[in-house]
C-alpha cells in the first residue's frame, strides 16, 4: 500500500513531492503549499508538498483523466455496509437529545453514525484517489478533495459541499450548511431555525479571533442545489486580528459548528455520550493552505470516505452521515435525512450509480 506515492488533489489542483508532515498547525503560517486533514477529535496532519500543478477543471483531457482514474476503483459490495447505530438506536438518540433540549442544556446537537464495509479482496490495492475520481463523476461537489498519505494513516476522499474556513489574506469566511431536503419546497420550519442557530455560533467563534465589528453575515439561509438534494447555506465573514494565526483560528472555530451543535461545549458532551464510533475525518476539516499566497480552503469533512487499514482482517472503507437535532425534530424524519445524505454517495462508492461512468451491478 505504501507503494502509492503521497499526493493531494483539490479540484484542478494536484500536489505531489511530499516534503514535510507535521501535527503543528503553526506550520501553516510559514511557507509552502500544505494539504490539511484534521479529524473530528483534533488529530491534525499537515503535509507540505513541493510540486503543485493547477489545471483548469475544463481543460482538454481532464475529463478523460478523471474517468481513467475512476475506472481503477473497486468498491465494497452494496450489501456489505454496516452502521455504528441502527435505526432504533438512532431514533432513541434523537429522543434523548430532545430531552436534553427540554431540560435547557442545549439547543441543537448533530447526531451522526459511521458506516463501514470491507474493501474487495485484501484491500491492499485500493487507491483513494480512484474513489475521489469516481465521486467527481458521480457526485461533483464544490469542495471535493483527496489526500493520500498512506504512511501517515491518511487516505481520504471527500465530496464536501460545505466550506469550513477560507482565507484570502486576513479575510476569513465560513459557509455553514444546516437544512437538507430533496427539493427546495421540502424544507421544514426547523431547518431555517437550525441554520440561524449555527450562524450565531459561527459568528461567535470567528469573533474570538477577528477584529471587533468585522464579523458580518452576507448571506443567510440561501437555497443551494447539490446532487440529489438541496441545502440551506449561510455565509459568515470577518477580518482576522493581526496577532491571530492558524493555531488561533482553528482553536476558535474547530470543530465546525454545523456538525456539533449549540452551545458547542454541551453538544460535544452529548455527542460523546450517544455516538458509538469515532468520527475520524468525518466532520473534521479537509483542504489546503497556500502559505505563500495567503489563501486557503478547508472543507467540513462531510460526504467523506476514508480507508481504515487498522482493522483486524481486511481494510475497511468508512463513511459518516448525520443530522442536526432540534426540539422540532421527528426521530423518523431525522433517520430519513441521514439515509438521504448517504444514498447517492454509497452507490458511487459501491460502483452501482450510473453517474459514476461504469456499468450498474
Amino acid at each position: 500500500m505504501h507503494d502509492l506515492a503521497p499526493m493531494a488533489r483539490f479540484g484542478g489542483l494536484v500536489a505531489s513531492d511530499l516534503r514535510d508532515v507535521t501535527a503543528d498547525a503553526g506550520a501553516l503560517d510559514s511557507a509552502g503549499f500544505w494539504a490539511v486533514a484534521v479529524d473530528f477529535d483534533g488529530r491534525t496532519v499537515c503535509a507540505r508538498f513541493g510540486d503543485v500543478r493547477r489545471t483548469p477543471r475544463a481543460a482538454a483531457g481532464s475529463a478523460l483523466d478523471t474517468a481513467a482514474r475512476a475506472a481503477g476503483w473497486r468498491g465494497p459490495e452494496p450489501a456489505a455496509w454496516t452502521g455504528s447505530m441502527d435505526r432504533r438506536a438512532y431514533e432513541d438518540g434523537v429522543r434523548t437529545i430532545r430531552r436534553h433540549i427540554a431540560a435547557g442544556e442545549v439547543y441543537q446537537v448533530n447526531l451522526c453514525r459511521v458506516l463501514a464495509a470491507p474493501l474487495p479482496g485484501d484491500g491492499a490495492g485500493a487507491d483513494i484517489d480512484a474513489l475521489g475520481a469516481a465521486l467527481a463523476l458521480g457526485n461533483p461537489a464544490p469542495y471535493a478533495g483527496t489526500i493520500r498519505l498512506p504512511a501517515h494513516g491518511v487516505e481520504i476522499a471527500t465530496a464536501s459541499p460545505e466550506l469550513f474556513l477560507s482565507r484570502h489574506g486576513r479575510t476569513v469566511e465560513s459557509r455553514p450548511i444546516k437544512g437538507t431536503a430533496r427539493t427546495a419546497d421540502g424544507f421544514l420550519p426547523k431547518d431555517e431555525a437550525e441554520n440561524v442557530m449555527i450562524v450565531d455560533l459561527v459568528r461567535n467563534d470567528l469573533g474570538r479571533v477577528c477584529a471587533t465589528g468585522s464579523v458580518t453575515v452576507p448571506a443567510l439561509c440561501a437555497v443551494e442545489p447539490h446532487p440529489g438534494l438541496v441545502h440551506l447555506v449561510s455565509t459568515v465573514r470577518g477580518e482576522l486580528r493581526p496577532d491571530a494565526g492558524w493555531p488561533d483560528l482553528l482553536a476558535a472555530a474547530f470543530p465546525p459548528g454545523s456538525v456539533t451543535g449549540a452551545p458547542k461545549s454541551s453538544a460535544l458532551r452529548i455527542i460523546g455520550e450517544l455516538e458509538t464510533a469515532p468520527r475520524g475525518p468525518y466532520c473534521g476539516a479537509i483542504g489546503w493552505v497556500d502559505a505563500d499566497r495567503g489563501t486557503a480552503a478547508l472543507a467540513v469533512g462531510i460526504r467523506t470516505f476514508w480507508i481504515d487499514r487498522g482493522t483486524a482482517g481486511c481494510p475497511e472503507l468508512r463513511f459518516g452521515t448525520g443530522a442536526g437535532i432540534t426540539w422540532g425534530s421527528d426521530p423518523a424524519g431525522e433517520w430519513a435525512e441521514t439515509e438521504l445524505k448517504a444514498e447517492r454517495l454509497l452507490a458511487v462508492a459501491s460502483d452501482v450509480h450510473e453517474a459514476s461512468g461504469r456499468t450498474l451491478r
